[in-house]
């Protein structure tokens, strides 16, 4: 169930991207469209994630994530149904609020599930987000060439089906435990405990090395005229997060409460980003393989955070507000990243934020209290 919901998570945003041409000729859309259409999920990410947690405050962490499988379903399959850009948008915007409220339910499905091994079932579910990325992307075009018979539409109907099979699943068969939501729960975040600001900026540095990487490694290697370098090194950089989401299955208890782990991360992050900036062809291409490894751990210890660190009745608030913090960490900073290359004319400052995110990892494991101790018991 944990897989599925976090193949979900990202499944229906990847598929559009290799349909993006076929879209862009039939609804005669300029580039300014394609790039609303393209911004709209973070954007919602960001701005639905505390009605997500008030929706877990009310109806509980499973029903929330059932509510937000189905309507992911709905957007995706409506998309396909769109005459032009503003129906694409309005049914953009139903499938990324479904996604927007099911990410702050997983976290507490996630300690809820498996209590003793919090790390690991965070490590399943963006195991499931990593390989749906791949698939996605992969699989897109053969599926509307064969089972979609050449449609671009009929195809987002199809990707709907998985999402909408997964609902179902976790409706009849997810574990149900815990007590049922009772009177009115806590929902909005304490925006002055500092630990929701760190944990923010953490997923929020993860998430943008993730975006600026795969956002200007294509043009920067063209820029630097090495255009033959784009397809290995991307493949490397979103590669690289397969063997990094398997060790975590693996080794995410243990690492997700030593400190030194995270900082390592970060050193990792900037030394990368040196090794493609200064580094020849193959210097490149390792130090984008190991930058998406190093990203995918990142990931899931700033994932699995929320639920190891807050209260069992706070964990969605504080999931939420994570999530409210980081997704404008990676829409603000790739853009400022772009904007410096254009204003500069080097274009190694567009690759900045991903060495800013690892910075910033190292500053903020310091005072992460993951420690030793058990998770605190709500009052």
């Amino acid at each position: 169930m944990l897989w599925l919901s976090g193949a979900a998570l990202r499944l229906t945003i990847l598929v559009l991207a290799p349909l993006l041409p076929l879209i862009h000729r039939d609804l005669n859309l300029n580039e300014t469209a394609i790039g609303t259409l393209g911004t709209l999920p973070s954007l919602l990410f960001a701005c639905a994630a505390i009605p997500g947690a008030l929706l877990i405050a009310r109806l509980g962490a499973r029903r929330t994530l059932v509510a937000g499988l189905f309507l992911t379903a709905l957007g995706c399959a409506l998309r396909g149904a769109a005459p032009g850009i503003l129906a694409l948008d309005l049914a953009t915007i139903v499938m990324a609020a479904g996604i927007a409220v099911m990410q702050p339910a997983l976290p507490p499905l996630a300690r809820n599930w498996m209590p003793d091994r919090i790390g690991f079932a965070t490590a399943v579910y963006s195991n499931g987000m990593v390989m749906a990325g791949l698939l996605g992307v992969s699989l897109s075009l053969s599926v509307m060439r064969t089972l979609a018979e050449g449609s671009w539409r009929f195809s987002l109907v199809l990707w709907a089906l998985p999402v909408a099979a997964t609902g179902i699943l976790v409706l009849a068969f997810a574990p149900r435990r815990g007590p049922p939501p009772t009177g009115i729960s806590r929902w909005w975040p304490d925006w002055r405990d500092p630990l929701v600001w760190r944990l923010g900026f953490l997923a929020g540095s993860a998430n943008t090395i993730y975006w600026t990487a795969n956002t200007f490694l294509p043009d920067y290697l063209v820029g630097l005229g090495r255009p033959e370098l784009v397809a290995p090194v991307l493949t490397a950089f979103n590669g690289g997060q397969i063997p990094g989401s398997l060790l975590m299955l693996l080794w995410a208890g243990p690492l997700l409460r030593r400190n030194w782990v995270y900082a390592a991360l970060g050193l990792v992050v900037v030394a990368t980003t040196i090794g493609v900036v200064f580094g020849g062809d193959s210097a490149i291409i390792w130090g984008a393989g190991i930058l998406g490894c190093a990203n995918a751990v990142i990931l899931v210890l700033a994932l699995a955070l929320p639920a190891l660190l807050g209260a069992p009745a706070d964990v969605h608030r504080l999931s939420a507000a994570m999530f409210t913090v980081s997704f404008p960490c990676s829409v603000l900073l790739p853009i400022l990243g772009g904007y410096a290359w254009d204003v500069t004319g080097i274009p190694a400052l567009a690759l900045a934020p991903i060495a800013l995110g690892g910075l910033a990892i190292i500053g903020l494991a310091r005072g992460l209290p993951v420690g030793t101790q058990p998770a605190p018991v709500a009052p």
